[in-house]
């Protein structure tokens, strides 16, 4: 059986087709749009011509799905429609137009999901899961193989981008404004513990992104999916204090992601120095793959507990 899965993210809307059996499921395919919705939000509130951008890239999907019949399509969204004002009023403009059903899930919901994905393939014990999007990071900390906490938080790669970022890349002022409201954000003693967890588990596009210039950077193997402290720091040296060498990395290799890579980075730099991680693997599942698993084939896993 075929199913397909639709994500309506803050910075980019993805399709992936699985190959199901009711119980286990395998990728057939992906694909993208970097909608950017979140660089439509005004006044809180999705734009028309956000709305618009949502609708064709939806209708885009359809056409895709229809020549390939595939007649089972699950809908949802993030942060993308959960963090504005005009939620109910994008929704049924956006179901109208391209006749899919969409379910806005909620942020500790996308974290759980997500967790859930990532540990299909890693089934790890313990340490911290970490998906930052474009409008929204989600967190959970587990320990033992079951999940001690988690939540979202409202600051995301390209909200951080278009709050504080004047021009293609952030200069010094830029950084320390994208420093200050990641701090104001996630620094509450409640949501993120000033405790050592190791590894970090990371989903989305700008852990994908990352891995794949530290890659290159570092020469590491094509199947490498894993980056250390170390590796992370000098990373990051080069990225937010080179600009020339920042702009040859991002363009040859996450030309994409050339205004919202370090943003992202720097949730990325500041939960990794938080936790005192030592290293960091980067999982080909996240939340789509979660959201597949527990909404959709017919025996749920278990969210809350991995491993041994």
């Amino acid at each position: 059986m075929k199913q397909a899965v639709i994500d309506i993210g803050s910075n980019s809307i993805r399709l992936t087709l699985y190959e199901t059996d009711g119980t286990e499921f395998r990728i057939l395919f992906r694909e993208k749009i970097m909608a950017g919705l979140a660089g439509y939000v005004e006044e809180g509130a999705l734009t028309a011509d956000g709305i618009t951008c949502a609708c064709k890239a939806l209708i885009e999907f359809g056409q895709i799905l229809r020549a390939l019949k595939i007649t089972r399509t699950a809908v949802f969204a993030t942060a993308s429609l959960r963090n504005i004002r005009n939620t109910k009023e994008a929704l049924a403009v956006i179901e109208a137009e391209t006749h899919y059903s969409i379910e806005v899930i909620g942020g500790e919901e996308e974290a759980l999901l997500g967790y859930t994905g990532a540990m299909r393939e890693l089934k790890l014990c313990g340490g911290v899961f970490l998906d930052i999007g474009g409008a929204s990071t989600e967190l959970v900390l587990f320990e033992n193989g079951e999940v001690r906490n988690s939540h979202s938080f409202p600051v995301g790669s390209l909200n951080l981008y278009r709050r504080c970022v004047k021009k293609i890349l952030p200069g010094a002022g830029s950084l320390r404004r994208i420093e200050k409201m990641i701090k104001e954000e996630m620094d509450d003693t409640n949501l993120l513990p000033a405790e050592r967890h190791s590894p970090l588990v990371c989903v989305g596009g700008t852990a994908r992104a990352v891995q794949s210039i530290a890659g290159k950077y570092f020469g590491l193997p094509e199947n490498c999916r894993s980056i250390t402290a170390e590796q992370l720091e000098e990373l990051c040296g080069v990225l937010l204090f080179d600009r020339k060498q920042a702009t040859e990395l991002i363009l040859k290799n996450e030309p994409d992601r050339i205004h919202t890579l370090l943003p992202g980075l720097l949730i990325l730099q500041h939960v990794f120095q938080h936790f005192e991680a030592t290293e960091m693997f980067v999982s080909r599942y996240g939340v789509r793959e979660g959201f597949l698993c527990q909404r959709l084939l017919t025996k749920d896993t278990d969210t809350r507990k991995t491993g041994n």
